[in-house]
């Protein structure tokens, strides 16, 4: 018996420490909650070149550099936009800065900037 109330209590604070480590990121300098899903940070552009654009179907294929924000290392892809109105902005071959952020499972260039 007494050792089933030592587990029980073993087990009851193990919980209570796992509970207490939980995420805050709701209250003010506590934590830094998902960096994945965090917003990027100002003047924080990653660079790109743009290889394909597909309005028809609101996507964007672009070589990249790092894009901090999504711990996403340089490569090419695929990314839906925000809006395709972003579209008509840019054409083939042109550099950009631009954010992008996970939004429902999907890659997404949220701005684009023209560079020169």
């Amino acid at each position: 018996m007494k050792r089933s109330i030592s587990i029980l209590a073993s087990l009851l604070l193990a919980s209570g420490a796992v509970l207490a480590s939980g995420d805050h990121k709701g209250h003010s300098g506590h934590g830094q909650g998902d960096k994945k899903a965090a917003a990027p940070a100002a003047g924080a552009l990653a660079d790109g070149e743009v290889r394909k654009i597909e309005k028809e179907r609101g996507r964007i294929t672009l070589r990249h550099g790092e894009i901090k924000n999504l711990d996403m290392p340089p490569m090419t892809m695929v990314f839906r936009v925000k809006d395709p109105a972003m579209l008509d902005q840019v054409k083939e071959g042109d550099k950009i800065g631009f954010t992008a952020e996970k939004v429902g499972g999907q890659y997404t260039v949220m701005s684009i900037e023209a560079r020169k």
